[in-house]
């Protein structure tokens, strides 16, 4: 992508600035990680078993641990990398929390943390198409994001997302003892998943609510999670999915007191626990009210 400043109408190429150091890349996220990828820092250089981790992070969305490692040398297999981080993870769960606790001052325990959402992200100025291939499997825990600087102080940070075609990991896993003992753990989790335990009238009254939403707003993304399906918009959810046998969950992302909903359809669960972000949720079994939903999710973005 090339960037351009715009002065008085006239377009001036703005050239990259290239990171010195990783170390250059690692400071720009820790401290900006609750921005830029909606986390938690725990420790920068946590060392363990002879190994260091670049970043050690927290998902308070899923309460999974993340290791985010920082590059600068395209010469590297991000995939073996990743694997022996999870691995690491998952044979020293004791390690980490003592970590957290340490370092955030709180008391979290081993039942609270869903160890089967830990991930590996991997974050460089620029990723080889065989590093991007490598890790191209719909339910593998590894991702990667660049991030490039130019010379007017913009900074660009995405992540690159598999592709829709993209095939699962397991198949390959089995003739691999480290991979298959990660795999057997990790789970990543896709909307077919959801979709596969959906009746086909469920699935069809979610397809028209799941096209409505995103067609609400540029920039939505669905993320699937292990109980419902997000719906987000720069970092936040707006909206989280939820199917049961008879109907959906619609939670919207809204703090109680915060949503303005004449006909009162939505239920506030501030109080009382849900799966979903969001203090808002509705009980769907039909599309009669889409538009008015939509209202209400729109009041969020």
């Amino acid at each position: 992508m090339t960037l351009y400043a715009n002065n008085n109408g006239l377009l001036k190429e703005v050239s990259e600035k290239t990171f010195k150091l990783e170390r250059d890349i690692q400071t720009l996220f820790e401290m900006n990680l609750s921005d830029v990828m909606s986390l938690t820092l725990v420790r920068s250089e946590f060392s363990i078993k002879n190994r260091r981790i670049d970043t050690l992070a927290f998902d308070e969305s899923t309460n999974a641990f993340i290791i985010i490692e920082y590059k600068r040398d395209k010469n590297v297999s991000v995939i073996d990398q990743g694997f022996t981080y999870l691995g690491l993870m998952l044979e020293n769960k004791a390690d980490f929390i003592v970590e957290y606790n340490e370092q955030l001052k709180r008391n979290l325990k081993r039942d609270e943390v869903d160890w089967s959402q830990t991930r590996v992200v991997f974050v460089s100025p620029s990723f080889t198409d065989f590093q991007i291939e490598a890790t191209n499997f719909k339910d593998i825990a590894i991702e990667l994001w660049e991030v490039k600087q130019y010379a007017n102080g913009t900074v660009a940070i995405h992540e690159l997302k598999k592709s829709k075609s993209a095939e699962s990991i397991k198949p390959l896993a089995q003739r691999n003892k480290e991979f298959k003992v990660v795999v057997d753990q990790i789970q990543v989790y896709t909307e077919d998943q959801h979709l596969g335990e959906a009746s086909a009238e469920i699935a069809e009254l979610y397809e028209k609510f799941r096209n409505a939403i995103l067609n609400l707003a540029d920039g939505i993304e669905l993320v699937p999670q292990k109980h419902y399906l997000a719906f987000k918009k720069d970092k936040s959810n707006i909206a989280c999915i939820e199917f049961q046998k008879k109907r959906i969950k619609i939670w919207v992302g809204a703090k109680a007191g915060k949503l303005e909903d004449p006909k009162e359809l939505a239920i506030d669960v501030s109080s009382t626990g849900h799966y979903g972000t969001g203090d808002y949720e509705l009980r769907v079994d039909s599309d009669a009210d889409l538009e008015y939903i939509m209202s209400l999710v729109k009041q969020v973005i």
